[in-house]
């Protein structure tokens, strides 16, 4: 498994992150037992993956608390999130919030605690009202690096990430970006880059990027709607398949070696999946030839996440 340092936090990570949330959340939705889903964190820690991404919303901290017992705790990465939807987060919800992760993770610390989902009209609050908070916790040892994760389905152009940019508060974002939509290059990434902030990737692999089928009736979509030339299409997606195995492990390997990015997160419900992304992680870069034809193909999109056409 590759590694990298992840930004100005100095932390060592794989450049595979195990992604506890998603269509998977590690197996739960599959019907996966918490002893089985938590025998799958531990596969993955044991083929190199060492960043492990969750959220109190997600209902999978216990289970990568478990999966943990018995191993270094400093040899793992852990993330997890406070939701900030649909409620007026404040410092003292957020307090016992972070204290209930802890519990959950059977830790007495988190590496990287993120406001999860935030949007930019909650953007000025947040950093207001609640982002002290996070800092007080930081003093008192309980998490070590502060983050954001955005609201990709509706904020396409992440207009809130720039926001936190021009701020300089935040040590990792965690960003949508796929070979659909590579707004996130010019509008986070570059100013990521200068500040040496550390970059999450998710949305890497979603419904449109899954099989050619779902692709095709996307990039329809985007044909109609002027995003994409028609005439950029011709032989597309045959010359990444000519190149890859499947659409999801391309994908993956695109977002892998974009400038800037230094993990990507993966779901996962079994271990045959978790192992498939585990060999695409482990392929070599798209050739540039690849990488440029396809930059070119979607360089006017910014109306889709690949999740919905």
């Amino acid at each position: 498994m590759q590694t990298t340092i992840l930004g100005r936090t100095n932390l060592t990570v794989s450049r595979m992150g195990l992604g506890a949330g998603g269509h998977s959340r590690i197996g739960r939705k599959a019907g996966l037992t918490d002893a089985q889903s938590a025998d799958l964190v531990r596969r993955a820690l044991d083929h190199g993956v060492n960043f492990i991404d969750t959220a109190e919303g997600y209902g999978t901290e216990s289970i990568i608390g478990q999966a943990l017992q018995g191993r270094d705790r400093s040899s793992v990465v852990l993330s997890t999130k406070k939701s900030t939807r649909n409620e007026q987060v404040t410092p003292c919800a957020l307090q016992t919030s972070l204290d209930q992760s802890l519990k959950h993770l059977g830790t007495d610390y988190i590496d990287l605690y993120n406001l999860h989902g935030v949007v930019p009209q909650d953007y000025a609050y947040l950093v207001n009202d609640v982002y002290p908070a996070l800092q007080k916790a930081q003093q008192q040892g309980k998490i070590r690096f502060v983050g954001l994760s955005e609201m990709f389905n509706e904020d396409f152009e992440h207009t809130m990430l720039q926001q936190a940019l021009a701020d300089d508060l935040w040590d990792v974002l965690m960003v949508g970006f796929n070979l659909l939509n590579q707004t996130a290059r010019a509008n986070v990434f570059a100013q990521a880059i200068a500040q040496n902030v550390g970059i999450q990737i998710m949305f890497a692999v979603r419904k449109a990027l899954s099989h050619p089928d779902n692709l095709r009736a996307f990039t329809d979509a985007l044909v109609e709607k002027g995003q994409i030339d028609p005439a950029d299409l011709d032989a597309f997606p045959d010359f990444l398949l000519a190149e890859a195995p499947s659409l999801p492990d391309a994908a993956y390997r695109f977002c892998r070696d974009e400038p800037g990015v230094h993990v990507v997160l993966s779901g996962t419900g079994n271990a045959a999946h978790l192992d498939a992304n585990l060999t695409s992680f482990s392929r070599p870069p798209l050739t540039q030839e690849t990488l440029d034809r396809l930059i070119h193909i979607f360089r006017h999109v910014n109306s889709t996440t690949g999740q919905a056409v």
